[in-house]
């Protein structure tokens, strides 16, 4: 059996080797469920009830879904998923690893990540966060999103009290 090499093979040796050993963090869209453990991994270092993998295997399976990892030295190091329907979406979850937040990352992932809705034809963005994420609440803010709402006890934290979730949108030009 005869192996075909590509004729780009050194740009795909380049681009692997890059991926793999690159200390400088990127944002690409995934569409992969083979990552699924991974998101899972990362959910869990955020959120009081995490999803587990075959949550994400499901959601990464859906035309609705649009995903953004970071990534950075070869692994995904931060995603943010969002569902849209019609001309909107919401972000279900944002993410960044612990070892990267305060680091601006997570500004430059949802930019990108709300670039590529508004690129799609996605013109309002809905999402809910905790009223005591003061981080996430700046980082929306920077984006553009206004409090629309407000959930009382809507998440658990925890310790098992409850948090009261703001809804916030955006509109992308």
């Amino acid at each position: 059996m005869t192996r075909q090499v590509s004729p780009f093979w050194p740009l795909e040796w380049w681009t692997a080797w890059w991926d793999a050993w690159s200390p400088e963090a990127y944002v690409a869209p995934l569409d992969d469920s083979g990552q699924a453990g991974a998101l899972a991994r990362l959910h869990a270092t955020a959120f009081a009830r995490p999803w587990d993998r075959h949550e994400f295997e499901r959601m990464l399976c859906e035309r609705s879904t649009l995903t953004h990892a970071l990534w950075r030295s070869g692994a995904v190091q931060g995603f943010v998923l969002s569902r849209k329907v019609a001309d909107e979406a919401e972000i279900l979850t944002v993410v960044v690893s612990p070892s990267l937040r305060g680091g601006g990352l997570s500004r430059r992932l949802l930019g990108e990540h709300l670039s590529d809705l508004a690129r799609s034809g996605i013109r309002h963005v809905h999402l809910e966060v905790d009223e005591g994420n003061d981080p996430a609440l700046r980082l929306y803010a920077r984006h553009g999103f206004r409090q629309v709402g407000e959930r009382t006890g809507y998440y658990t934290r925890a310790d098992g009290t409850r948090a009261t979730a703001l809804t916030m949108t955006a509109v992308l030009a």
